[in-house]
């Protein structure tokens, strides 16, 4: 369904255990994981609000018994930033319309991604940053 809506994967991270928060085991249960894909189609910052909320739907028209049965989290990347969606309002977010809010998760700065003090505790992992640094690799030669 993604690729219909973004088109081919130009990057597909390994599988990850997620193992970093209790936030969704009541909802998910436990043995959580993780993957992150990017697409080669690069989309204007201005459209994230529009993905969030096509997300937002997928992950309810997948969901079972009033459970998701899976969690989606889009963002983007530049060559400055990785920017993740959100609907939840804290003050480190700026809020862009239609419930959406948006936080500068990771920055790049020197050589590589490095987090902020709002970034959670996954995003700040050195198989994470990899990720990000690879991802930031292909966008570099993309735009």
């Amino acid at each position: 369904m993604l690729k219909k809506r973004f088109g081919l994967i130009d990057f597909e991270s390994p599988v990850i255990d997620f193992n970093y928060t209790d936030y969704y085991r009541s909802e998910f249960g436990s043995g959580l994981r993780r993957a992150f894909i990017s697409f080669e189609k690069l989309i204007p910052a201005d459209k994230i609000s529009d993905i969030k909320i096509f997300t937002n739907k997928l992950e309810k028209k997948l969901s079972c018994k009033g459970k998701r049965n899976i969690n989606i989290d889009p963002g983007y990347l530049d060559m400055a930033k990785l920017v993740l969606a959100t609907t939840k309002d804290f003050a480190h977010r700026v809020y862009l319309g239609k419930g959406i809010y948006a936080e500068v998760t990771l920055a790049f700065q020197g050589n590589t991604f490095k987090h902020r003090d709002w970034t959670y505790p996954d995003y700040r992992t050195p198989a994470y940053i990899g990720i990000f640094n690879s991802i930031r690799k292909i966008y570099a030669n993309q735009k």
